[in-house]
């Protein structure tokens, strides 16, 4: 679908990702070289947020250790010991008293 405000534009491409492109289309995954390109784009930014998260996430555990905001190894085995136990706990079944 084209956009009314959409820029025409020129490009170059090795063959092979031209070769790509094309096969795109022909399978009827998409409905136009443009429709690969613009999904590809949107891929790419997509990507480009999450390493700007986790960049983010990054950043904040560096300050957080500077700052001695951590936990040592022994205190988050326990941690997660203690979850992993709580999640295999059989459930005892409830019942309303009406047989079936």
């Amino acid at each position: 679908m084209e956009s009314q405000d959409a820029e025409e534009w020129s490009i170059t491409l090795p063959p092979e990702m031209a070769r790509m492109i094309r096969e795109k289309v022909s399978s009827g995954a998409y409905g136009s070289d443009s429709d690969v390109i613009r999904d590809a784009l949107r891929g790419w930014l997509e990507r480009d947020r999450r390493q700007t998260a986790l960049d983010s996430a990054v950043a904040r555990g560096v300050t957080d250790a500077a700052a001695g905001r951590v936990h040592g190894i022994d205190e988050l085995q326990s941690t997660c010991a203690s979850a992993s136990r709580r999640r295999a706990k059989p459930q005892r079944e409830v019942t309303t008293g009406a047989a079936r």
